[in-house]
């Protein structure tokens, strides 16, 4: 980077409102709607910096627009951290060199072409490594020898696919994003396709280049600190399921992601060990945690939901047209039925979709299926009478964010005998100087982006609840 590139990026990751941000650059670069989406997978490629970085599916019908989101995505990314393929074989990642992927961002274009390295997959993803022994003939002597070979990771991984069930092991490992299909979001995207073909979508198709060249520019500039949440103990979580053992670690990673990305409008911490090495951090504030459950709410909720996205909008479609017959004729909900034909040309579904979903609605026993008048032909009552508006995906057990914001909280997270030192940054974000061990945790002289920023906007980000840095050092003896 150039220095002008270097300041362009450090002004992207001190503005405050950096989320808002990345979602309306995605947006400019041609990636319509979809606003949870982006953001969940933009913070899912930054937490590959993070000690256990998160994954995430991309689940949509064909031709939905689940690659374009992830290309969209993967080109806010320096290159060099993204290892991509169109498909991988069972053993392929056994044998990539030891630190290929480490750190890194795994993308593969569809799980069919990653099926047979599944196994790969789900080991990288929860153990960090890969490890094999396998046997090979000795160089020299010809003799077969056991040889071990080591992946080091964490990775992000990132996949796409077409399939309403996905393995269920893979899913608990992952976040599953599903592509909205809905009509709305369709003509947003034809408008859209249009507008790139006249002159001002040729001048967008210019601009996306220069931002997507900032924000790589960005992503090289977050440095791979540890992150401290001091409100770790006083977060809730839904436990009613044991998979949610997973998705709680999940939760926790993308609040560490939204603070690591935050990182230069923070003071940077240093705890000293007693080896006498400094190890830096930063410190995750109450906004964090606000958005991480906005996030939480529809991406960790859809995931523990029985139905998979696009089957739960075809019960909504048929919930639609049977309350549209039942104010026709004068007939009670329980009496509608209908054949799969009907219900094609009243939602304008293909047939081959709307096999797959209402085979998952009958299984789950959302529909009955009764035997018609000619032959084989059936026809279907729904049996879903709940409210859809209130059966809707939501993670159940969240703390509200606003609850958080106390002060005591940093100090129960570090104890009362960690030993702190103070350090300054430059305008890079690298650590500098020596330091002396002091009791203050705020750093004196915080970058100067952070800074101005922090002082243009009322909202501070440097310590929570508003306190000052005096009466902050005086609750702390």
């Amino acid at each position: 980077m150039t220095e002008a590139e270097q300041a362009q990026a450090l002004e992207l990751l001190g503005s405050p409102d950096l989320l808002t941000r990345i979602v309306s650059d995605l947006e400019a670069c041609g990636l319509v709607g979809e606003a949870t989406n982006k953001l969940a997978a933009y913070l899912a490629a930054t937490s590959r910096k993070c000690d256990a970085p998160l994954a995430i599916v991309v689940q949509s019908s064909s031709a939905a627009g689940k690659s374009s989101l992830m290309d969209a995505v993967l080109a806010f990314m320096p290159e060099e951290e993204c290892v991509r393929y169109s498909a991988v074989t069972g053993q392929s990642l056994f044998y990539m060199g030891r630190s290929t992927l480490k750190h890194k961002i795994l993308a593969i274009s569809e799980q069919y072409g990653a099926r047979r390295a599944a196994y790969a997959l789900k080991l990288l993803q929860s153990e960090g490594e890969l490890t094999i022994a396998s046997t090979g003939k000795n160089a020299a002597t010809g003799a077969l020898s056991t040889q071990e070979y080591r992946v080091e990771g964490p990775v992000a991984i990132c996949l796409t696919t077409t399939a309403v069930e996905i393995d269920e092991e893979l899913l608990s490992r992952c976040l599953v994003l599903s592509v909205d299909e809905g009509r709305g979001q369709t003509e947003a995207i034809h408008r859209r396709q249009r507008e790139r073909r006249t002159l001002p979508g040729l001048k967008v198709r210019q601009q996306a280049e220069r931002i997507g060249r900032l924000h790589r520019n960005a992503q090289r500039l977050l440095r791979p600190v540890a992150v401290v949440n001091p409100f770790a103990d006083r977060l809730t979580f839904l436990a009613d399921k044991t998979r949610t053992r997973r998705d709680h670690e999940k939760y926790l990673t993308l609040i560490e992601a939204i603070a690591l990305l935050h990182q230069h409008q923070r003071p940077v911490h240093t705890l000293v060990l007693e080896t006498g090495e400094a190890l830096p951090y930063v410190e995750v504030i109450g906004e964090d945690i606000a958005q991480a459950n906005r996030i939480a709410h529809e991406v960790l909720g859809r995931s523990l939901d029985e139905l998979p996205p696009q089957t739960r909008r075809l019960l909504g479609e048929i919930r639609g047209f049977v309350q549209a017959q039942v104010r026709e004729r004068p007939q009670r909900h329980c009496e509608v039925r209908f054949t799969r034909r009907q219900l094609r040309e009243a939602i304008g579904w293909g047939d081959t979709q709307l096999r797959l979903h209402l085979g998952r609605l009958l299984d789950l026993e959302y529909l009955v299926a009764h035997r018609g008048g000619r032959g084989q032909r059936y026809e279907y009552e729904l049996a879903f009478d709940g409210d859809l508006a209130t059966a809707a995906p939501q993670l159940s057990g969240l703390i509200d964010a606003a609850a958080l914001q106390h002060a005591g909280t940093r100090d129960a997270s570090r104890g009362p005998k960690a030993q702190l030192a103070a350090h300054s940054r430059g305008p890079g974000g690298a650590l500098s100087g020596g330091s002396r061990k002091v009791q203050s945790t705020v750093d004196p002289t915080p970058e100067p982006v952070g800074e101005r920023r922090a002082a243009d906007s009322p909202q501070t980000h440097f310590l929570p609840a508003q306190l000052s840095c005096a009466s902050y050092l005086h609750d702390r003896g």
